[in-house]
C-alpha cells in the first residue's frame, strides 16, 4: 500500500503560524522589572511632553498658525507612534510566554509602519511651511492659507495608511509554518520576512523599493527646502534677521536628523548586514527615544511655546490651588 505524497501547500497550510514569540530584550527577571520601569518613564514623559505641546497650541491663540497647527499634529503623531509599540514592550517585560497573535503582530507592524510614513510627511510639510515663512515672506498668507494648511494635515495623516498597504499585505500573505521566534522587541518587517516558509524576492524588493522611494523622496525634499532656506538667510542684510530665522529652523532640522539619521540605516534595505542588536538599539532609537526627544526640541528652542506651556501649567496650577 502506497501513501500520497502531501501537497507542499497543504503541508504548510497544517502547519500555518497562528502566533509569534517576541524575545524582546531577554534578561533576568530582575533585569526585565528595571527595563520596564526605565521604559515606562520613558512612555509616561512622551505622552506628557507632546500631550502638553498639543494642549498648548490649542488653547493660545497666538499659536493658531500653519507652523504650529502642522506641530500639533506632529505631536498626536508621535503619541500614536510611540503607543504603537511601547505598550505591547511593556507588558513583554512583565511576561514569560513572549506570547503575541499573528493577527496582533500584523495589526501592530501595520499601524507602526503607517504612523512613520506619516511622521515623514509631516516633516515634509513642515520645511515647506518653513521655506515659504523665510523665502517667500510677502506671499505667505496668499499660499499657506487655511485650506491648504488643512489639506496637508489631510494628506498626510491619510497618506501614509494608503501607501504602506501594498507592503503590508504582500507580507502578511507569505506563507508563515514555523518557526516563530522573533528576535525583536517588535513585528519588524525584516525577521518576519526571514521566518517566512520561503524566500520571496519580489516581495522584499518591492518592501525595499517603497523604503526607498519614501524615505530618500522626503529626505530629498526637506534638504532641497532647506537649502533654500539656508540660501535666503545668507543674503539677509542684518545678523539679528539671520539669527531669528535659523532659530525657527533649528528646532525642525533637529527633529529631522534624528528620525532620519536612525531611520535611513534601518530601512532602506532589508539585508543591511546589521547584528540583531543593533536592529534593536536603531529601532529603540527612532521608535521611543525621538519621540521622547522631540517635545524637549521644540520647547526649549521656541519662545512662543515655552510661554504657551509656561500658561498651561499656570491654569493648572491654578486650579488644583482652588
Amino acid at each position: 500500500m502506497t501513501s500520497t505524497p502531501m501537497n507542499v501547500s497543504d503541508q504548510e497550510h497544517k502547519l500555518s503560524v497562528s502566533h509569534f514569540i517576541l524575545m524582546g530584550f531577554p534578561s533576568i527577571p530582575q533585569r526585565q522589572l528595571l527595563y520596564f520601569g526605565l521604559f515606562f518613564v520613558t512612555y509616561t514623559l512622551t505622552l506628557t511632553g507632546n500631550a502638553a505641546i498639543t494642549c498648548a497650541v490649542r488653547a493660545d491663540r497666538g499659536l493658531h498658525t500653519p507652523m504650529y497647527i502642522l506641530l500639533r499634529n506632529f505631536s498626536l503623531l508621535e503619541i500614536r507612534y510611540v503607543t504603537s509599540t511601547v505598550p505591547n514592550m511593556l507588558a513583554n517585560f512583565l511576561s514569560t510566554s513572549k506570547f503575541i497573535t499573528f493577527v496582533s503582530c500584523f495589526t501592530r507592524f501595520y499601524f507602526f509602519f503607517y504612523f512613520g510614513y506619516d511622521e515623514g510627511f509631516f516633516l515634509c510639510f513642515m520645511a515647506f511651511d518653513r521655506y515659504l515663512a523665510i523665502c517667500r515672506p510677502l506671499h505667505y498668507p496668499r499660499i499657506m492659507t487655511q485650506q491648504l494648511g488643512t489639506g496637508l494635515v489631510v494628506f498626510g495623516w491619510s497618506c501614509g495608511f494608503i501607501l504602506f498597504l501594498t507592503p503590508f499585505i504582500l507580507i502578511s500573505q507569505l506563507p508563515y509554518c514555523g518557526p516563530n521566534i522573533i528576535h525583536h522587541f517588535v513585528c519588524d518587517p525584516v525577521p518576519l520576512m526571514m521566518l517566512s516558509c520561503v524566500e520571496d524576492t519580489t516581495t522584499q524588493s518591492i518592501y525595499s523599493a517603497f523604503n526607498a522611494f519614501f524615505m530618500i523622496g522626503t529626505l530629498l525634499f526637506i534638504l532641497c527646502s532647506y537649502a533654500l532656506v539656508i540660501l535666503a538667510v545668507v543674503r539677509m542684510p542684518t545678523a539679528a534677521g539671520k539669527c531669528k530665522a535659523f532659530s525657527t529652523c533649528a528646532s525642525h532640522l533637529a527633529v529631522v536628523t534624528l528620525f532620519y539619521g536612525s531611520i535611513l540605516m534601518m530601512y532602506v534595505g532589508p539585508e543591511t548586514g546589521h547584528t540583531v542588536k543593533m536592529q534593536k538599539i536603531i529601532t529603540l532609537f527612532y521608535s521611543v527615544i525621538t519621540p521622547l526627544c522631540n517635545p524637549l526640541i521644540y520647547s526649549l528652542r521656541n519662545k512662543e511655546m515655552k510661554d504657551a506651556l509656561r500658561k498651561i501649567f499656570r491654569t493648572e496650577q491654578g486650579v488644583h490651588k482652588i
